[in-house]
């Protein structure tokens, strides 16, 4: 009775423990039902994701975004811990919105500075205070839930795409050349559509 006992609870609070995991939220923006899907695979220390949310995503976001002919999803493939960790921060509050991620990007010089980790911790944890005060910015480095999320992104990338590079633009499944050229990419999005 006692080892049936035992196997009972055993399950029961593995059931509880798989209930308790969260879901994390793909950061994203867009139609859901947009015609015309874009992953993009980034690092938040690539100088050349940098440029593309300054010099590209606005234009992308303003033609075709906000119009609702295309979805973009922001996907992770961290290149060091320092992206790891900004990634983790960027998936902290799970709600699937891109404010932070944005933030990171349009302001790496600011953060992404230091001569070893603890230097990069630091400094993306004063960014991020003033950003966002009330987010719990160590709790969001030991999520393992993200950390997990994060790392499944990176193995997707290069499973499912090849992914060998950031920024990398997966449009409706096909790898896209050079996403710094926004000329090329709105021809190739006007002829989805």
């Amino acid at each position: 009775m006692t080892k049936k006992l035992f196997i009972l609870l055993v399950l029961f609070f593995n059931f509880q423990i798989v209930l308790a995991e969260k879901k994390i939220q793909t950061i994203y923006e867009g139609n859901l039902d947009a015609k015309v899907k874009i992953i993009v695979f980034e690092s938040l220390t690539c100088g050349a994701c940098g440029n593309f949310h300054k010099n590209v995503y606005p234009d992308l976001k303003k033609d075709f975004i906000d119009t609702g002919l295309v979805k973009i999803e922001f996907r992770n493939f961290p290149l060091d811990l320092a992206a790891f960790n900004a990634s983790k921060i960027a998936h902290c509050r799970n709600d699937g919105k891109s404010k932070i991620l944005h933030r990171l990007f349009e302001n790496q010089s600011e953060w992404v500075k230091g001569q070893s980790i603890e230097d990069l911790n630091e400094n993306l944890k004063k960014f991020v205070n003033k950003i966002d005060k009330d987010l719990d910015i160590d709790a969001c480095l030991i999520d393992k839930d993200i950390e997990d999320y994060i790392l499944n992104d990176r193995i997707k990338g290069v499973k499912n795409y090849e992914v060998d590079s950031t920024p990398t633009l997966i449009i409706n499944d096909k790898k896209f050349d050079n996403p710094q050229n926004y000329k090329k990419l709105k021809k190739t999005l006007e002829k989805m559509i």
